[in-house]
């Protein structure tokens, strides 16, 4: 079959190919269509920046239009992983600037990406349309201002959740006036002011504006100005959502909203005024999404809010939304996919809200739909697992997080184990768990035994020894990401598990019980593995071997080991081996 069709039929049906899996595949049948798999690939994937070279992946696909590339590991959402590590992003673009003259989109996250870095951005890919920054650093508002000069077919500028350095709020007037191709500007994460004017200007000039999100800086009594210019907005990040209660303020803001017809997402809300709050009410029950996750606002405004949602499908939410609020979100939001609840003062000794494992257990119940979860709380239960388990058989994506340590069933105060054992049992598509509470090594036997779908397990505070970490990692068969933080898992699991994590794309583990010369081992046994100690206390050879180490990461590599290590990152291997023994 692999010679019945010329090479261009061939190439437009892999064209419908769209995931990455897929391809892939395809590429293995046989040399012929892994040939014209390669030269057609326009969009690649790529986990971790350190799992491959940019040389290997030009060799490889020759024709990229679309790259989407990681650096950093999850953990660093949580700052776990030190200042300096890594995943600087120059070398891939240099080399793309070289070999991809036709580049179109670039999508980062959690990278170091410098001004130097995007100005070659900004004069190497003359039909550039996508920059998406997420979770980056290392960058200033004149490297902004270099893309919006120079790119000139720019459709979207999303600056996600990065840190971001403002060195002049007049980076957006850099846009020259003949720029109308933006579809989607994201500039929520910025802290200083931008000027509002030259903000103003561009979105009235661009029709196919469909998604604009704003910062902090841009006062409440600035917003219909923007809306009466982007009605045709289907997602809208606000500013800061509060100023002086007066009511030609709030009826601007209403009249605004409501000529917007097509809008289905919110978010921003920064420093909200309750008072603002019911302007919004002519678009509730077109939106499909609602980000709350920076609203201080409290019940009963906030449930009457979530109740005029009825198309609601995704929530982001802080915990004053409490129980009743969640209650309400059940009774009327029958669409609801997912739902994060996140803490508004997770280190304050006492609860400072009436949230617990009841408004999960009522919208589990009241929304079938339901299928991600992220959790914070400070109670829960192994009855409220099991109703939760039984209602929404459908969850792939679950994540509980009990704010303190190894907290029991405040009912029992026995483990967590059997609540998450019916978790993994019932939810047979599940594929991301986070786990927390005073768990033992019998919840990783139900893990291990039952979830075999799942692809990215975090944990935390949890097990009692080796035999925890060994159930999951011989009996999770879909396994591609474990994080671990301050668990007794030690050399043993690791070492009679090493084969699996050739399979997997990554492990980190911090603050456990992995030996120093258990590191060096496994890099001796699994050689296609980048097996990297970070330990800012000092050379590890300094200590006894058996000393566990601060933090390890591994991962699965086809480029060998990396070569921008900071002092307190050592490679193991036979070379490192040898040179720290």
């Amino acid at each position: 079959m692999a010679y019945s069709f010329p090479e261009e039929v061939l190439e437009h049906v892999f064209s419908f190919l769209s995931s990455d899996k897929d391809r892939n595949a395809v590429s293995l049948v046989c040399k012929s269509w892994y040939e014209i798999e390669r030269w057609c690939r326009r969009k690649i994937f790529i986990g971790n920046c350190y799992a491959v070279n940019p040389r290997i992946m030009i060799r490889r696909f020759p024709e990229v239009r679309s790259i989407e590339l990681k650096g950093k590991p999850h953990f660093a959402d949580f700052n776990l992983v030190p200042e300096g590590w890594g995943a600087y992003v120059y070398p891939w673009i240099l080399a793309m600037s070289k070999s991809y003259p036709l580049l179109e989109e670039i999508k980062l996250k959690r990278m170091v990406i410098t001004d130097e870095s995007l100005e070659l951005i900004a004069k190497s890919f003359k039909n550039f349309k996508v920059l998406v920054l997420s979770s980056c650093d290392g960058f200033t508002t004149d490297g902004l201002a270099a893309i919006a000069a120079n790119c000139r077919n720019l459709r979207e500028l999303d600056l996600g959740e990065s840190e971001v350095e403002d060195l002049s709020g007049h980076w957006l007037s850099h846009f020259p006036d003949s720029c109308t191709s933006l579809v989607s500007l994201n500039i929520a994460c910025l802290v200083s002011e931008v000027s509002f004017l030259a903000l103003e200007r561009l979105v009235a000039r661009s029709p196919n504006l469909r998604t604009l999100r704003i910062n902090r800086a841009v006062p409440l009594e600035k917003l219909p100005y923007l809306l009466r210019r982007t009605s045709q907005l289907v997602e809208f990040g606000t500013g800061a959502y509060s100023a002086d209660v007066r009511s030609d303020y709030f009826s601007n803001l209403t009249e605004a909203f409501s000529g917007c017809k097509q809008l289905k997402c919110l978010s921003g809300f920064w420093d909200v005024v309750p008072a603002y709050l019911p302007a919004i009410y002519p678009v509730c029950s077109r939106l499909t999404s609602l980000n709350l996750s920076y609203a201080t606002c409290q019940n009963p405004e906030l449930g009457k809010l979530i109740s005029q949602c009825h198309n609601l499908q995704r929530l982001w939410v802080l915990d004053y939304i409490e129980d009743f609020g969640l209650e309400e979100l059940a009774a009327n939001c029958k669409d609801l996919q997912e739902l994060r609840v996140f803490p508004s003062d997770p280190f304050a000794a006492e609860p400072n809200v009436t949230l617990t494992e009841q408004g999960l257990v009522a919208v589990s119940d009241g929304c079938p739909k339901l299928q991600s979860v992220l959790y914070f709380c400070r109670q829960m239960t192994n009855a409220a697992l099991f109703t939760i388990a039984r209602n929404r058989p459908n969850m792939i994506r679950f994540r509980l997080c009990i704010i303190e340590p190894r907290t029991p069933d405040y009912l029992t105060l026995g483990p967590l184990d059997a609540g998450f054992g019916a978790i993994v049992e019932n939810c047979k598509e599940l594929r991301r768990l986070s786990l927390s509470g005073l768990l033992t090594d019998r919840v990783f036997e139900y893990i291990g035994t039952h979830a075999k779908k799942l692809e990215m397990l975090s944990i935390a505070f949890a097990g009692d020894s080796d035999l925890g970490l060994h159930h999951v990692l011989s009996g999770c068969e879909s396994l591609r990401k474990l994080e671990i933080r301050d668990c007794p898992f030690g050399d043993k699991a690791l070492l009679s598990n090493a084969a699996k994590l050739e399979t997997m794309r990554s492990l980190w583990m911090s603050s456990c019980s992995i030996s120093f010369e258990a590191c060096k081992m496994l890099a001796q046994k699994m050689p296609r593995l980048n097996v990297e100690v970070i330990d800012e206390r000092g050379p590890p050879d300094t200590r006894p071997e058996s000393c566990p180490v601060e933090k390890l990461y591994i991962y699965r590599s086809v480029a060998g080991r990396r070569f921008d290590t900071p002092g307190y990152v050592w490679t193991m291997g036979e070379e490192a081996a040898v040179r720290l023994s």
